[in-house]
């Protein structure tokens, strides 16, 4: 794992590349949720995990969260920051390069993709934030259809934020690709009693996402 520092306008943001165990695949630059750092532990168990499908990760801190606040960021500031990021691993790192992030983090890809004109091979986001909990809505995604590239949604099947029909709707309208999380929540908490499943909920992300990059459209 190496640190880095992102220049992101007047102010830099910390950032931690993890490269990929297995035979190099892609590079994923991941956001954190609008709750918790590059350091939380189930981002940690996601690079991990998809490390071992030999997709590398940049994890970055967005400019709050690197100052210890609790607001997240103007979605100007948050866009800047992924831009920054992507083009710091076009430097650091192998390609193919995936945008994405959880939660906050992937839905700020998503505009930073639009706003910023980025060129990526792909969108994986991690429990998407559809809308706020108990208020179904699909507007968040709106700005989804102007995405050329192949995206990947992997949202927990009790994700409260990522409701069924909404997301399979929104999903099939942008030809993306979704995996229901067996039993998981939007912050990957599963119910061991009634999960069928018995790998853990990050290696049965990272299986997903391994199938996903064999499939045409993919770079």
């Amino acid at each position: 794992m190496r640190e880095l520092r992102i220049e992101v306008g007047d102010r830099d943001v910390g950032a931690l590349l993890r490269p990929a165990d297995a035979a190099h695949r892609a590079t994923l630059v991941f956001g954190h949720g609008a709750g918790a750092g590059m350091r939380h532990r189930s981002l940690e168990a996601i690079a991990a995990a998809f490390a071992a499908v030999g997709v590398a990760t940049l994890r970055y801190n967005f400019p709050y969260a690197e100052a210890g606040r609790s607001r997240v960021d103007a979605q100007a500031v948050s866009t800047a920051t992924v831009a920054a990021a992507l083009e710091r691993a076009g430097q650091e790192s192998e390609g193919p390069h995936l945008l994405g992030g959880h939660s906050f983090g992937g839905r700020m890809a998503s505009h930073a993709v639009v706003e910023h004109g980025l060129d990526v091979a792909g969108l994986v986001f991690c429990s998407f934030p559809l809308h706020m909990p108990g208020k179904p809505a699909s507007k968040r995604a709106d700005h989804l259809d102007r995405i050329a590239a192949s995206m990947l949604f992997l949202s927990g099947s009790r994700d409260g934020m990522a409701t069924s029909p909404l997301l399979e709707d929104v999903v099939r309208r942008v030809g993306g690709t979704l995996h229901r999380l067996e039993t998981a929540d939007h912050g990957y908490r599963v119910l061991k009693r009634t999960r069928s499943r018995t790998d853990d909920v990050f290696d049965e992300m990272a299986g997903h996402l391994g199938a996903w990059l064999e499939k045409p459209g993919v770079r």
